[in-house]
């Protein structure tokens, strides 16, 4: 009985995370211009929009094919998932994301955490719901690291500290430019 309860406060702590996250990656889109949210902002094309497309396309594969529940939409080919085209809308992307959630939500609430899976591209490809729910939540908190970056480059908005002020954050960014410059004439 102890095992049940850990399982499902397990299964419940990550999938809690899990939607707090994938919310928070949609806020960085948040006013930006169409173009600001598709520009490439690093020398390998990264662009926020493009990260959203590419968090949907693996979230409906990992929540789908791995468990025989596939996604019933088409999902970008890999390769093709982390930018859009001129043709995708920011509409039509954030929708797919969401039905995606849904889609994910829907196979996490019928499974049991240590239901099994398969995923064949990995190199141990049996695994547990537990596995797939700490992989997807590792990655969309990693890509969502890259958009608070990419978000703060374009237009200085920070998600994760909004209590900060310019000011602040200024001041902070000269404390350490300075403390990099003397230890690099240290050396």
């Amino acid at each position: 009985m102890l095992g049940l309860v850990i399982d499902d406060f397990a299964k419940e702590y990550l999938h809690s995370d899990l939607r707090e996250i994938r919310e928070a990656m949609l806020r960085k889109l948040d006013g930006l211009s169409e173009y600001d949210v598709r520009r490439p902002l690093t020398s390998t094309g990264t662009n926020l929009l493009g990260l959203v497309k590419h968090l949907a396309a693996w979230e409906a594969r990992y929540f789908g094919e791995v468990f025989e529940r596939p996604f019933p939409e088409a999902i970008p080919e890999r390769g093709t998932d982390l930018w859009a085209t001129e043709h995708e809308t920011r509409e039509e992307i954030i929708s797919r994301y969401r039905r995606v959630w849904e889609h994910s939500d829907a196979t996490i609430n019928a499974l049991d955490v240590d239901s099994p899976g398969h995923v064949p591209w990995w190199p141990q490809p049996d695994v547990k719901l537990f596995n797939i729910l700490v992989h997807i939540l590792t990655e969309t908190n990693r890509h969502a690291g890259h958009a608070d970056i990419l978000r703060e480059q374009l237009d200085g908005t920070l998600d994760l500290a909004p209590t900060k002020d310019a000011a602040f954050w200024k001041a902070r960014r000269t404390e350490i430019d300075r403390a990099a410059q003397a230890a690099a004439e240290r050396l």
